[in-house]
């Protein structure tokens, strides 16, 4: 039979070398890249006859006082312009059209949207009240759920170790790649880690459910060697189940449209991680836990084992 709680420190391990780098990044200054969803700002869609490089539009918006504006291109041929606000009723707006359209030719608004920071602001606190009643949610459930197993409590509490564990892979890789490549979040965002959130809950708790099967059916068998044999049992399902998502997303990452793209990019990596939580380390905590693996080797204490 495959050990696959025995290697559970290198699953730890790993999981500690994709969160380190994400979870520095995230506490330095400018951790992530907000859209104008949370800074406030203006979204604004054009169509040319012609569609030029990203580069030399916002070399025209530069000139106009938008020094920091991101320019992309988008799926359907059309530039995508975020910066800080442009009033609709401006003069400055019709000098921007004017001075794109004498150098690129004919254009059309596709969109033009201005919003305020409070909407990102009301999305996030929401969001934040969302993961706090949902853990407590969780942890009551699990632990009446679980009542016949002994420490009940520990299968709702590694669930929620396991869901933060996602939360923050998705965050710490967005906060890398704002860095490196200007990916911005949006409220879109904050839906994706709410939909990974509630992907990473209900893989772990098919795999406890599992765990709590064979532990009533199995009552003289060490604890490892029963999560190890549930583990094994639930595999092939959690990987098919996965697998049909993971492809799905891949295919609108990489053909979607740039307005999607973040999003679903946000769904791949929290599905992936949470695929990954479920099986390797939700279970591995429970062992852990029930050995006394994560107990602090505390002076006090090894002095009074010595004595």
């Amino acid at each position: 039979m495959i050990d696959l709680i025995g290697k559970r420190r290198f699953y730890f391990l790993f999981s500690l070398l994709i969160i380190l780098p994400g979870l520095l990044s995230l506490l330095l200054p400018g951790g992530l890249r907000l859209a104008v969803d949370f800074t406030g700002g203006t979204l604004w869609e054009l169509r040319f006859s012609q569609t030029p490089p990203p580069a030399l539009v916002k070399e025209v918006l530069a000139e106009k006082g938008y020094p920091d504006a991101i320019v992309q291109t988008t799926g359907e041929g059309t530039i995508l312009i975020r910066t800080k606000e442009i009033p609709s009723d401006a003069p400055v707006k019709g000098e921007i059209v004017a001075a794109l359209r004498a150098r690129f030719g004919d254009l059309q608004e596709q969109r033009f949207e201005s919003v305020g920071p409070i909407v990102g602001t009301e999305v996030a606190q929401r969001a934040l009240a969302a993961v706090a009643l949902a853990s407590l949610g969780i942890l009551g459930y699990l632990w009446f759920a679980f009542r016949r197993v002994p420490a009940a409590y520990r299968y709702g509490t590694c669930a929620i170790i396991a869901l933060l564990h996602d939360a923050l892979v998705v965050l710490g890789i967005f906060s890398l790649l704002g860095r490196l490549f200007h990916l911005e979040i949006d409220a879109l965002f904050v839906t994706a880690i709410l939909t990974v959130i509630g992907f990473s809950v209900h893989d772990t708790i098919v795999v406890f459910d599992r765990i709590r099967e064979n532990l009533l059916r199995y009552p003289g068998q060490p604890f490892e060697a029963v999560v190890n044999h549930s583990l094994l049992q639930t595999l092939g399902r959690s990987l098919a189940t996965s697998l049909t998502v993971i492809f799905t997303l891949a295919a609108l990452v990489l053909f979607g449209g740039v307005t999607t793209r973040p999003f679903a990019l946000a769904l791949l990596i929290g599905i992936v991680s949470g695929t990954y939580s479920s099986i390797f380390n939700a279970a591995a905590l429970l062992v852990a836990w029930e050995k006394g693996e994560l107990r602090l080797p505390l002076p006090g204490r090894r002095a009074l084992r010595t004595a």
